[in-house]
């Protein structure tokens, strides 16, 4: 089988806790999000005949076996299935099209371990298991943990993941590149933009739990210049978005940050008018500012960010014709026309468009746009919130902003696909909960810690939130 075997152990160790019968929901936040957000998406297990599985793929079937065979009469179905199950069928079928059976195969099983599965059990799980809090909890401890090492990448231009990761799936990292003098820090997300959305999301979810007086006050006896455990764990995180030099996500986290900010306040209409003025007034300029600085072309821009951001321009020039020729359905993944100097699609909107069809594309800002916007209004709803800041739908909403800037920088793939859909997930089964209106964890806290003496959790990782 070969040394990449090791991607099955996630998987085996998953397995053997719910045959040991620990609850499913315990196996899915201990195993499945250490898997996700914790091993590099670079590793996969590869077998000839059979697609090719990395960590999180091995560790999400036994869980998602178990789930359909104890939780599935639960279920309670909605738009937003219909929205990621068409979005997954799609993508599948242009696949099978344009490039024939196996192509289809390994890419509808890559979205369906990735996409579909994620959302379903995030959204099956959590909420009725009353387990929120502890969720994003282990989000954010496990964003917090492996992003320590951000340091020594950004210092010293080595990914210190591949130290381990070389030895059983050699040359298969992204290269590590630069910016400002500095190394842009990846850790086991493959590459730094896809990481600063990872970072992102951990920023505003740890910024919630800071603000809602979810964490304990202190880290035992650690307690630098008198800081609280939560002031820690988002500097951390917030330090982490900032190594990784990525732009895209950066500015997408001053977005999440802004909407998340409507709901941090008494007056919610009003902050949000404000707002929205000042989007007006400052942000159009702005916009128009950034379409100037863009369109220079590539050979007059005076700087390496300004040359960037030209060639995402041009690539919309050049490449929206040729998408346009297979509208439908797209040319396959690997199948449309390359431009000559063109070789990467930093636009993952028009890159969906040009491999399986544009209505694609729409499909997928759809999902974005509705669960949004379904968030503000359940927010709107409930707001104000006590503690201030505690909005967790002004937060998802906030977050959703985020992903839909970032996705114009950077690809929807590795760790951040089932990220997208773990996030989609968990906020469809929130608002089907009621949102802000209902419960912190859906339950009593005695009735929580009752469920936890149960059903103790597994030791799969050395970080425990």
């Amino acid at each position: 089988m070969g040394l990449n075997s090791v991607a099955t152990l996630t998987g085996v160790y998953a397995l053997y806790l719910l045959i040991r019968r620990r609850p499913v929901v315990d196996v899915f936040i201990s195993v499945y999000l250490f898997s996700v957000f914790a091993l590099p998406g670079w590793c996969h297990w590869f077998v000839p005949h059979v697609p090719k599985m990395t960590f999180d793929q091995t560790a999400i079937l036994p869980i998602a076996f178990y789930f359909f065979l104890k939780h599935r009469k639960d279920w309670q179905w909605s738009f937003t299935d219909v929205l990621v199950f068409s979005f997954v069928i799609l993508l599948t079928v242009s696949e099978y099209l344009n490039a024939g059976y196996n192509e289809a195969q390994n890419l509808g099983f890559g979205y369906f371990a990735q996409g579909a599965l994620p959302y379903i059990l995030a959204k099956g799980l959590i909420e009725p298991q009353g387990m929120r809090v502890k969720f994003v909890k282990r989000i954010v401890v496990l964003i917090s943990f492996v992003t320590l090492p951000f340091a020594y990448e950004f210092k010293m231009g080595y990914n210190p993941y591949r130290f381990v990761s070389d030895r059983f799936f050699p040359d298969s990292a992204w290269v590590t590149t630069m910016r400002y003098g500095f190394s842009r820090a990846a850790g086991p997300y493959s590459h730094c933009i896809l990481a600063g959305a990872v970072c992102l999301v951990g920023f505003r979810l740890q910024v919630w739990l800071e603000k809602s007086g979810h964490w304990e006050k202190y880290f035992a006896r650690f307690r630098p210049f008198g800081m609280t455990k939560a002031r820690i764990l988002t500097i951390i995180v917030l330090m982490a978005l900032v190594m990784t030099l990525a732009r895209g996500p950066q500015i997408g986290a001053v977005f999440a940050t802004i909407i998340a900010g409507i709901g941090a306040g008494r007056n919610v209409l009003r902050r949000a008018l404000v707002v929205l003025g000042i989007t007006v007034v400052i942000g159009i300029p702005i916009a128009i500012q950034s379409y100037q600085y863009a369109a220079v072309g590539r050979d007059h821009a005076k700087t390496t960010s300004q040359e960037s951001a030209a060639y995402r321009k041009e690539l919309l020039d050049k490449y929206v014709v040729i998408a346009e020729e297979h509208a439908k359905l797209g040319w396959g993944r690997n199948g449309w026309p390359k431009v000559l100097g063109m070789p990467s699609i930093d636009n993952y909107y028009l890159l969906l468009a040009l491999m399986h069809g544009i209505p694609a594309s729409m499909l997928l800002v759809l999902i974005m746009v509705s669960i949004m916007l379904r968030l503000l209004k359940n927010g709107f709803a409930n707001a104000p919130r006590s503690p201030l800041g505690s909005s967790l739908s002004f937060t998802l909403g906030g977050i959703y902003l985020g992903f839909i800037f970032t996705f114009f920088t950077v690809f929807l793939g590795e760790n951040v696909l089932p990220i997208f859909f773990l996030i989609t997930g968990f906020a469809e089964g929130y608002l089907l909960r009621g949102g802000d209106s209902s419960p912190a964890d859906g339950t009593t806290d005695g009735a929580l810690n009752e469920i936890q003496k149960l059903a103790p959790e597994p030791r799969f990782a050395v970080v425990m939130a």
